[in-house]
């Protein structure tokens, strides 16, 4: 079983920290947007931080998310921006607290450890969505269904297959987020169990070999063979070598889990795209690919 944080509602304090990168400017957009929801913002130390390309050091990245966790009138926490440096403060947390004050955790990209090391640890659901950072250039729906997730309001989710490559239904708990950070966690304590979950994965800028490597370190990793279903959101910005390596991401993937069974879709909108579409990881979808339509829902 896994936890449900409470649905926010109007007048709750939502916390924005900055676990990662420094802020290249302040969070104008975002504020105003969290406050017309009805949402009170508290602001951490971090976001005002600098330390090289860090939000402060190690040290006071950890207190600023510690602070949040362990304050209960805080109901979700926002990261404001991924980039690098989670995995360098991480260790420093500690989130027993949110086993009995759950609240939701938000963010996407360097934020996927948090998201996997609280699934791992606690069972906790989280919010892999839209952050601070980049609401301004965000598009009307990604915002409208991360409102929606953190509310508790439908995020149900149909959009044309046009890569109709394995179909079916399956159902499972939904994981994953970035697949750089996925393989940045495998035989850590932020690891867990793939075996019959609904698998997530995203990435941007990465070389299409890396890709193809990180596939197959997740596969030779036992984590793909026994998946339930496997849902691809958006691999933006990849980049081959001057000699082609031969493959599209869709080629890749499907080079290594075509014969597992499974249903497979591809082009979900989430991920380092403007239409980065709210997922709670953690909890029990639905998964529907037939020839035209993807549908996915929350059980």
């Amino acid at each position: 079983m896994s936890i449900t944080p409470p649905w926010l509602k109007k007048g709750d304090k939502i916390a924005i920290t900055c676990p990662a990168k420094k802020l290249p400017k302040p969070m104008t957009d975002a504020i105003a947007l969290l406050q017309s929801w009805g949402l009170e913002v508290i602001l951490g130390d971090t976001v005002d931080a600098s330390f090289h390309q860090f939000a402060g050091d190690d040290n006071l990245r950890a207190a600023d998310m510690q602070r949040f966790i362990d304050d209960d009138s805080i109901k979700a926490i926002i990261a404001a921006r991924g980039g690098y440096g989670t995995i360098r403060m991480i260790d420093q947390v500690k989130f027993d607290r949110l086993k009995e004050n759950p609240k939701w955790i938000i963010g996407f990209s360097d934020i996927t450890l948090l998201h996997a090391h609280l699934y791992a640890n606690y069972g906790l659901q989280s919010i892999h969505g839209q952050m601070p950072v980049n609401i301004p250039d965000a598009s009307v729906k990604s915002l409208q269904t991360l409102k929606s997730a953190l509310f508790g309001e439908d995020v149900t989710y149909h959009y044309k297959n046009h890569t109709a490559y394995q179909t079916g239904e399956a159902g499972g708990i939904l994981i994953g987020g970035n697949l750089s950070l996925l393989i940045a966690s495998l035989g850590s304590v932020s690891d867990f169990n793939y075996n019959g979950k609904i698998l997530f994965i995203e990435d941007v800028g990465e070389y299409l070999y890396a890709i193809d490597r990180m596939i197959r370190t997740l596969d030779r990793a036992g984590k793909l063979k026994n998946l339930a279903g496997l849902i691809v959101g958006g691999f933006s910005e990849i980049k081959d070598n001057e000699i082609p390596f031969g493959q599209t991401v869709v080629e890749i993937v499907l080079d290594v889990v075509k014969d597992y069974g499974y249903p497979v879709c591809f082009d979900f909108p989430a991920g380092h795209v403007p239409d980065n579409r709210a997922l709670i990881l953690g909890r029990r979808v639905n998964l529907n690919i037939t020839a035209d339509i993807v549908a996915i829902s929350y059980a």
